[in-house]
């Protein structure tokens, strides 16, 4: 038994360094969100641009979308909007097509999910004979910034290949759930995709607002068709040393779930997801990243390491619970040698001051910030949700999240 609870404390003990360094290792690359420059507009527009809407039995909110991407200020002979509905047995199609846009219906109930849907869609485009400088997605409960494409054609004459936009959220103040998700959005875009953005690291995509260069996609293909297309394709760019950048200035608005359990529903899919791509992705990207000393890479490996230093960090608490609670059961004196409980203290303390710091750097609605009362509770509630991810990784069943805010942007900017 002695020997069990020796080997214990070592895995204990390494478990704990690791989240402790990559803990601090956010924190200092957070310290790069701070500031943000101003980036002008210097190139007319001359890219066209395949707009792309993934829909899926989405007739309460298509509406507003459809008026919205038509009026982008942008040059309409640049830009053609399709809408995918996808399996769709609701009014979605007509509603598109009322709206004055294509409405690209398919049924294939075996190939379901966001990820086939604009592979097939990318399909049509090529077989078609309208050439494309790049492809802009968007799922069916967003609303774009008027700017959007303008921002987008900029990057691209910088020649930048991937470009994510900035995820904001369009019902904040419904509930406590989603102003919780809102805070995670503001903390993300600052001090995660910005910081990054300003060490010309690799941002994530977030699997909206994303353009890529119709060059490349023709070039690698999508391929990206799990729970998380956007993760897939964004490691894919990552390994072949194209690195997704950031649009701080192009907005996309998305709905939120404003219950717990829709939104834990949610949140289970993209560790799922995130899990399965980790194990494909995470040690070749990691070995390459060291191979060829890039920065850029590790930091993607990281990320792709995130869900399981979730469970990480479920596993150490647990253990210190019972070390406090029943101190006879389990002597793990040494796991608290490593890294004391003020280093803990410490850690988390400035991790959460980051999100206010955030959130005013953002300039979020002052009511928001009574979120970070309970936002504490909201975090919690991912380790459930990634305890069970872990060992439901396998599943590739596409869970439909159901949208039912049709706000127009013109309600967002009165905001």
């Amino acid at each position: 038994m002695e020997l069990l609870h020796a080997g214990l404390n070592w895995l204990f003990l390494l478990m704990q360094g690791l989240t402790g360094a990559i803990g601090l290792y956010q924190i200092v690359l957070s310290f790069f969100g701070l500031w943000r420059r101003e980036e002008k507009i210097i190139h007319a527009p001359s890219k066209k641009f395949a707009v792309l809407v993934a829909a899926h039995n989405e007739e309460d909110v298509i509406a507003p979308l459809v008026d919205n991407l038509l009026r982008l200020d942008y040059p309409k002979e640049l830009f053609d909007l399709y809408v995918i509905c996808d399996n769709c047995n609701d009014q979605t199609a007509d509603i598109v097509r009322a709206n004055g846009a294509r409405a690209m219906e398919r049924f294939d109930m075996e190939n379901r999910g966001k990820g086939f849907a604009i592979e097939w869609m990318l399909d049509q485009l090529w077989a078609g004979d309208k050439r494309y400088d790049a492809v802009v997605m968007f799922d069916a409960d967003n609303l774009a910034s008027p700017n959007f494409l303008r921002v987008m054609n900029e990057k691209l004459c910088q020649g930048k290949k991937v470009i994510q936009g900035y995820l904001d959220i369009k019902n904040p103040m419904d509930s406590w759930v989603s102003v919780s998700l809102a805070i995670a959005y503001w903390f993300t875009n600052r001090m995660w995709q910005l910081a990054r953005y300003n060490l010309g690291l690799s941002c994530a995509l977030g699997g909206t607002g994303l353009c890529v260069d119709m060059a490349l996609l023709q070039e690698i293909g999508w391929g990206a068709t799990g729970l998380t297309e956007d993760l897939e394709f964004g490691v894919r760019c990552v390994e072949r040393g194209i690195f997704p950048t950031w649009a701080h200035d192009a907005k996309v608005f998305d709905e939120k779930p404003i219950h717990l359990l829709p939104s834990m529903r949610q949140r289970l899919r993209w560790m799922q997801g995130h899990f399965n791509c980790a194990s494909a992705h995470m040690m070749p990207l990691l070995v390459k990243s060291f191979r060829m000393r890039s920065l850029a890479m590790f930091d993607a490996a990281l990320y792709l390491f995130q869900p399981m230093r979730f469970l990480m960090l479920f596993g150490t608490s647990f253990v210190l619970f019972v070390h406090i609670a029943w101190p006879s059961l389990w002597n793990v004196s040494r796991f608290t040698d490593l890294l004391p409980m003020n280093f803990w203290i410490i850690v988390n303390v400035l991790l959460f001051l980051q999100m206010p710091l955030a959130m005013y750097l953002e300039k979020a609605n002052w009511r928001a910030y009574f979120g970070l009362l309970l936002f504490p509770i909201f975090s919690v509630t991912w380790f459930p949700v990634t305890f069970k991810a872990f060992f439901t990784r396998k599943n590739s069943v596409w869970a439909h999240t159901v949208h039912t805010r049709a706000i127009r942007l013109e309600e967002l900017e009165i905001r």
